[in-house]
């Protein structure tokens, strides 16, 4: 059974993460696998068809939707993960398995007649949809992320800046490609299990701010808004 989680975001100008910056770093602690900094880089490839299905649903509204992405970070290629995550409205869930640096390239390279045989329940389901919906990697997407822990609620607070996008190229893992700017401000994630402390609650407050939609796939394909032009959809319940 999935472990679906609570997720909201929040659209921010430099002032705002400035403001939760200090918030977060005085009442939490952040997320060990940061290190000494407090913040990594996260680089992303997203799949896609050449209908766009996945970015046209994220812009239509559809509630439940699925999108496939291999993710590592810092640029150590000997933490690749093939990832996908499962939205249905607010709550979510990703599953993940592991690629080695070779799987990845052949990826890229189109040669995935060694999907089915990985052992992977994920590689061999992204075998199937890369055949019978076309999925391909589709854009590369990389940013600065700063994550913050609170026990209760098992919640995750991550700030994200610098949101980058770059072309799809077969060759991404052998050299730094040269990356444009996808979205200006940054971005608040929030998420967690059943409930949400009103400690963190009080932490994220800020004037003007609602949960609302955003998706860095979607900015890197040309469809992000800045901080301020975002119109946001009141989360019932919540903040």
């Amino acid at each position: 059974m999935p472990n679906y989680r609570h997720e909201y975001k929040f659209c921010l100008s430099a002032l705002d993460c400035l403001t939760l910056r200090t918030r977060l770093r005085a009442a939490l602690r952040p997320d060990p696998y940061a290190g000494p900094s407090g913040r990594y880089r996260v680089r992303s490839v997203y799949f896609d068809n050449e209908d766009c299905a996945a970015l046209r649903e994220k812009l239509d509204g559809v509630a439940h939707r699925e999108k496939f992405r291999l993710r590592w970070y810092n640029g150590e290629l000997a933490s690749l993960h093939l990832e996908k995550k499962v939205k249905d409205g607010s709550l979510g869930y990703k599953l993940a398995c592991p690629l080695s640096r070779e799987e990845a390239a052949r990826l890229f390279q189109g040669d995935r007649a060694w999907m089915p045989a990985s052992g992977r329940a994920l590689l061999v389901e992204l075998y199937a949809k890369w055949n019978s919906q076309g999925l391909r990697p589709a854009v590369m997407v990389d940013y600065q992320r700063e994550p913050f822990l609170f026990p209760a609620g098992n919640v995750r607070l991550t700030l994200d800046q610098d949101l980058r996008q770059a072309p799809f190229s077969p060759d991404l893992l052998d050299r730094e490609p040269v990356t444009l700017p996808a979205a200006p401000g940054a971005l608040l994630e929030v998420k967690y299990d059943q409930f949400l402390p009103s400690v963190v609650q009080c932490l994220v407050q800020l004037e003007g701010r609602q949960a609302g939609a955003f998706s860095k796939y979607a900015a890197a394909r040309g469809y992000g808004a800045p901080a301020d032009e975002v119109r946001f959809s009141k989360a019932p319940g919540l903040f």
